[in-house]
C-alpha cells in the first residue's frame, strides 16, 4: 500500500474535522461488544485513566461555525462564550447520545458549571466535574489530586465494569507518553518549516486526535511528517508568530488560515493543550496514579485556566516558548467573553512589551464569519514587524 500524500492526510483530518455526529467515534464504539465512550471538554483532563478502562476519551471542543445554535442559548446568558452553548445543542439534537459520560474540567466557571446542566439533563449519564489542584506541594496538592484521580478511576470502573490495574494504568501511560512526543515532534517540526507543515494542516492533525484512539493519532502524525517533508512547498516572506489565548473555544478554521494568508507563520499556538499539557514522559512504573499527580504538580504548561502560585513567574513560558521558537512577535488571540484568557492578557502583555516584543490582540467566536479585518489587522502587523525589526 502506498503512503498516503499530505493531501489525503489533511483531507481525512478535515472529514473527521466537519464530521459533528461523530461517525469515526461511533463506528469505534460498535466495533466490540462493551466497548465506551468518554467525552471532556477543554482543557485538561487525565486520559490515560479513561484510555486504561477500555475507553475512548472524545475532545469536545464546541459545535464549530457551521451548527446553528437553538436549544443551547436557552441555558446560558449572551455574553459568555459560544462553546457551552454550542455543546449543549450537540447534546440536545442527539449528536451525542452514544457518549457514555461526560468530564467538565476547571477550567472557568462556566465550563465547571457545565456539570450540573449536564446532571440536571441527563441523567443516565455519567458526569464528573474534574478538579485540579492549586497547591503544587506534593504532600498537600499532591495528595488531593491523588484522590481525585483515584476517585475518576473508581468512577470509570463503575460504568465499564471492569477494574483498572496498575499494569493496564502504565501501559496506557507509555502509549500517550509516545503521542505527546509526536505531538511535540510536529510543532518542532512547524517551527523548523512552516512553509511545509502550513498551520491549518497541523490544527486539523491535533484535532484528529480528539476523536481517534491515541494509537491511531500516533501513526497518523508520523505519516503527516514524513508526507510533508516530501513535499515541495515555496517558502514564503512571513513573520513567525507565537498564537496564545485559545486554549478553549477554539477559533474558526478561515481564522487560522486567514493569519497565514496575511503573512504570518505560526510557530507556535496553545490550541488543545490535552495534547502536549504534560511536558516530558510520566514515568511508568510504580504508582501510576502517584506518577500522574507528580507530573501535573511539577510539569505540566502554563495556561490561563491553571492557577499559578507564583506571581513572578507569570508568562515565563510564553517567553521561553517565542525565545525557542525564534518567533518576531504574539498574537494575543482569545474567544469573546473567555473570562481566564481575558483576564490574564493584561498581565501576560506587560512581559513581552517589557522584552520589547511586538504583539497584538484580537477576538473571535468559533462561528465567526468575517475573516477580513482580522486578515487586515494581522496583515498590518507583519508589515510593522518586517518594516521595523529587520526581519
Amino acid at each position: 500500500m502506498n503512503p498516503r500524500s499530505v493531501h489525503d492526510i489533511v483531507a481525512f483530518c478535515q472529514e473527521l474535522f466537519d464530521d459533528l455526529d461523530f461517525t469515526r467515534a461511533r463506528e469505534w464504539k460498535a466495533a466490540q461488544p462493551g466497548r465506551g465512550v468518554i467525552g471532556y471538554m477543554p482543557v485538561y483532563v487525565p486520559r490515560e485513566i479513561i484510555h486504561a478502562a477500555g475507553m475512548l476519551a472524545l475532545g469536545i471542543l464546541g459545535g464549530g461555525a457551521d451548527l446553528e445554535v437553538i436549544h443551547g442559548d436557552a441555558y446560558y446568558q449572551s455574553y459568555i462564550c459560544r462553546i457551552p452553548r454550542s455543546t449543549l445543542e450537540l447534546a440536545v439534537t442527539g449528536r451525542l447520545d452514544f457518549v457514555d459520560g461526560m468530564m467538565f474540567p476547571s477550567t472557568c466557571d462556566v465550563i465547571r458549571n457545565m456539570s450540573g446542566i449536564w446532571k440536571l439533563m441527563f441523567k443516565d449519564k455519567y458526569v464528573r466535574y474534574f478538579d485540579v489542584p492549586q497547591n503544587f506541594k506534593d504532600e498537600v496538592g499532591g495528595v488531593f489530586y491523588e484522590n481525585e484521580l483515584r476517585e475518576l478511576k473508581e468512577g470509570l470502573e463503575r460504568i465499564s465494569g471492569r477494574k483498572i490495574t496498575d499494569e493496564q494504568l502504565n501501559q496506557s501511560i507509555a502509549i500517550y507518553n509516545e503521542n505527546r512526543a509526536w505531538v511535540n515532534k510536529v510543532y518542532d517540526f512547524r517551527s523548523s518549516f512552516p512553509w511545509k507543515a502550513p498551520s491549518a494542516e497541523v490544527y486539523l492533525l491535533m484535532r484528529a486526535g480528539m476523536v481517534l484512539p491515541p494509537e491511531e493519532h500516533t501513526l497518523l502524525m508520523q505519516e503527516y511528517i514524513a508526507a510533508a517533508e516530501a513535499e515541495n512547498r515555496p517558502m514564503r516572506d512571513n513573520c513567525r508568530v507565537v498564537l496564545t489565548g485559545g486554549f478553549c473555544e477554539q477559533p474558526p478554521l478561515p481564522l487560522i488560515k486567514s493569519l497565514e494568508i496575511s503573512g504570518c507563520y505560526i510557530v507556535d499556538d496553545d490550541f488543545m493543550l490535552v495534547n502536549r499539557w504534560i511536558q516530558g514522559d510520566v514515568e511508568t512504573t510504580g504508582d501510576p496514579l502517584r506518577n500522574l499527580s507528580r507530573a501535573f504538580l511539577h510539569h505540566s504548561g502554563q495556561t490561563a485556566a491553571k492557577y499559578e502560585p507564583y506571581m513572578d513567574v507569570k508568562g515565563k513560558y510564553l517567553l521561553d516558548i517565542i525565545r525557542k521558537r525564534s518567533a518576531d512577535g504574539v498574537i494575543f488571540s482569545a474567544a469573546s467573553f473567555c473570562d481566564p484568557a481575558l483576564l490574564d492578557q493584561p498581565m501576560m502583555i506587560s512581559r513581552v512589551e517589557a522584552q520589547g516584543i511586538p504583539y497584538i490582540t484580537l477576538q473571535y467566536a468559533e462561528n465567526s464569519g468575517q475573516m477580513q479585518p482580522i486578515r487586515e489587522q494581522s496583515g498590518t502587523f507583519a508589515d510593522s514587524i518586517k518594516l521595523w525589526s529587520g526581519v
